[in-house]
């Protein structure tokens, strides 16, 4: 797999010494209020996509998978190796400017593809209870059950592999992935397809910033 590169010639070591790079500053900048622009609007969106009638998939494998509450290990899973990756941007401002722009372009894709491929969830559905998520939707007893293709949860995971660093930090990080992936399928909150196509349109946007150079501040 081919490994997206943050910075040409050399990363700044520390926020201080980024902050000084005006690119850098402008870049950080605008990042942050298109990120908080698209938190407003989010709850409206999915407000609107929850009313809207879809189609149900005949998904080749949720079948053979009995469907299971696992909501608290799969938030303990996202939520530590989020946990990592904000740890990660504040030592590394470098990781930061690729987590957030591919964050937004993670996010605006979602907002595109959820649009124009309406879906119902999949039979046999169990809520996916997590209070940090819901906020996203509107508060914490706002349950979403058609945010479906595709998957944030794991296109979130696997661009903090994308962007770690650290070997051990990668491995923490794409075992993650797999494993939120594969619960999601096990709660039935997903179908096979939200999950693989995860992957895919990360990794696609991921090269695509990268050949445009958002990442790059010099």
């Amino acid at each position: 797999m081919e490994e997206p590169v943050i910075y040409q010639l050399h990363p700044p070591n520390s926020w201080s010494e980024a902050w000084a790079n005006t690119l850098f500053r402008k870049k950080i900048i605008g990042a942050v209020i298109l990120f908080l622009l698209l938190l407003i609007v989010l709850p409206f969106f999915f407000a609107v996509i929850e009313t809207r009638k879809g189609v149900v998939l005949n998904d080749w494998l949720l079948p053979f998978i009995p469907a299971r509450d696992v909501s608290i290990t799969i938030f303990i899973m996202l939520w530590s190796t989020s946990l990592l990756m904000i740890i990660r941007c504040i030592q590394q401002p470098a990781i930061f400017l690729m987590a957030i722009y591919l964050l937004i372009a993670i996010t605006l894709t979602r907002l595109i593809t959820i649009s124009l491929i309406p879906l119902d969830p999949p039979s046999g559905l169990i809520v996916l209870k997590d209070p940090i998520t819901s906020l996203t939707y509107g508060g914490l007893r706002v349950f979403i059950t058609k945010d479906l293709f595709f998957s944030g949860h794991t296109a979130n995971l696997f661009m903090f592999y994308l962007c770690l660093q650290k070997k051990r930090d990668k491995q923490f990080a794409i075992f993650a992935t797999i494993i939120v992936g594969s619960l999601l399928l096990v709660q039935h909150v997903h179908y096979a397809v939200d999950v693989i196509a995860a992957l895919l349109f990360t990794y696609a946007l991921t090269i695509w910033a990268r050949r445009l150079k958002f990442f790059a501040i010099r």
